[in-house]
């Protein structure tokens, strides 16, 4: 396994910013070992407040292009954000395709009881880089048999 961030896997990816949160804040690995670019709330007022339940559409402030076929950006909660103060993205995990240009825009889903705020310029999602695959379809009239075969939700137990 490879731990020299030195000799590590790189990706060139194009940044364009949008907002001056930018201009105080830069885009970067929190660590040399962090999977995910922080993404900033790059909102004019001091504070958006999203209701107990509510969900909110937020600018990241910046466009991306990956300069490598076959890889998508993912944006994903920060651990800390959903697991205190119950701010995840609301679709469980956002897609960049590879070709988007425009703004990332990050939506949050308030998971608690009680209304939460979040500030300008504050971290609210990251960005990972990750492998995808476009499917070639094949039609056919039969899959192929597994143990597991049409088995779903719980089918396999417990433990």
């Amino acid at each position: 396994m490879n731990t020299n961030p030195a000799t590590a896997l790189h990706l060139d990816v194009r940044v364009r910013f949008l907002h001056p949160v930018w201009d105080e804040h830069k885009l970067a690995y929190a660590t040399d070992h962090s999977a995910g670019l922080d993404l900033r709330a790059c909102i004019d007022a001091e504070r958006l407040d999203i209701p107990a339940g509510g969900r909110a559409a937020i600018p990241a402030g910046i466009a991306i292009e990956i300069g490598a076929p076959g890889i998508a950006g993912f944006i994903f909660s920060r651990s800390g954000l959903g697991a205190k103060d119950g701010l995840t993205v609301s679709q469980g995990v956002g897609v960049i395709d590879p070709d988007y240009r425009g703004q990332i825009i990050v939506s949050l889903l308030n998971t608690s009881g009680a209304p939460r705020s979040v500030e300008r310029g504050q971290r609210i999602a990251q960005l990972v880089f990750l492998p995808c695959f476009t499917a070639r379809l094949i039609a056919v009239d039969e899959l192929g048999a597994t143990l597991r075969g049409a088995g779903g939700f719980g089918h396999t137990g417990k433990i």
